[in-house]
């Protein structure tokens, strides 16, 4: 709402950066920062892993885990429509691939190139 009150954007540049400002919040929030924010009972065995990580005692397909993978792709559904399918949003693809990927149960603990491994 607050990017639509900006004159100079149009319908399409609003739901770009909508769609990439969430995937961005989403990757930082659930696949970069580790540890808990609060104290738990399993004496720091969580301090090196992040959320996505942690979550639902490390179970996959959990009916919370698939809202979290489904919201960005309805989101990418909605920006792409918004955009009429234009191939100079790609910026829309690129984002969803990049919160994609992570959430892949074979990349569950997997730190590419040694980022975030510490």
């Amino acid at each position: 709402v607050i990017l639509l009150h900006i004159p100079f954007f149009s319908m399409p540049v609003v739901c770009t950066l909508t769609n990439v400002i969430h995937n961005l919040a989403m990757y930082v929030f659930l696949h970069t920062v580790k540890g808990t924010p609060f104290e738990t009972p399993g004496q720091g065995k969580s301090q090196l892993l992040t959320h996505w990580e942690q979550m639902d005692f490390r179970l996959q397909f959990t009916s919370s885990r698939k809202f979290l993978s489904i919201s960005p792709i309805v989101l990418y559904l909605l920006a792409s429509f918004y955009t009429k399918y234009d191939a100079a949003y790609f910026l829309n693809t690129a984002s969803l691939l990049s919160i994609l990927l992570p959430k892949l149960p074979q990349l569950h603990g997997v730190h590419l190139f040694g980022i975030n491994k510490y």
